[in-house]
């Protein structure tokens, strides 16, 4: 356990310091705007769709480690995925932070996003764990244009 606590404190620490994929996506598909007022962050997520693959991703805002790290490694996990890929691995993503058992496949299947498995243990930051995926869906959704952790 202390060795997963140790690759999440890593993981966590330098996609927060040197987030990936962070900067404005010229010509979008879509974009959508994510809040969360329990804790006042806020992203925006950027997507170029090609047909129904995400040819790019990006995002940029303002928050807590977590938050930026979740949605550093997202952009990463999701680019080159199918909507319906993108929302298996949301739900996946989101079973192992909120401490659910997997529905579908293991822990292990998710690469570098199970060490947020953690998050589980403090329920008060699954929501920043989970923004970036929130405001990715709702780009994805195409009409949705800002999306709050409170609804």
């Amino acid at each position: 356990m202390d060795e997963l606590r140790e690759l999440y404190q890593e993981v966590i620490l330098d996609h927060g310091k040197h987030p990936r994929n962070l900067r404005a996506l010229a010509n979008p598909t879509c974009s959508a705007h994510g809040r969360n007022p329990l804790c006042g962050d806020q992203l925006t997520v950027w997507l170029k769709l090609d047909g129904d693959v995400i040819a790019d991703v990006s995002f940029q805002g303002s928050g807590c480690a977590i938050s930026k790290a979740s949605a550093s490694l997202m952009t990463g996990a999701v680019k080159g995925k199918t909507r319906a890929e993108v929302q298996r691995l949301f739900q996946r993503f989101h079973e192992i932070v909120t401490g659910k058992p997997a529905t579908q496949g293991r822990r292990e299947d998710l690469g570098k996003l199970a060490v947020f498995s953690g998050i589980s243990s403090f329920p008060v930051r699954v929501k920043c764990a989970t923004l970036s995926w929130h405001a990715l869906n709702a780009a994805l959704e195409q009409g949705v244009e800002q999306v709050s952790t409170e609804q």
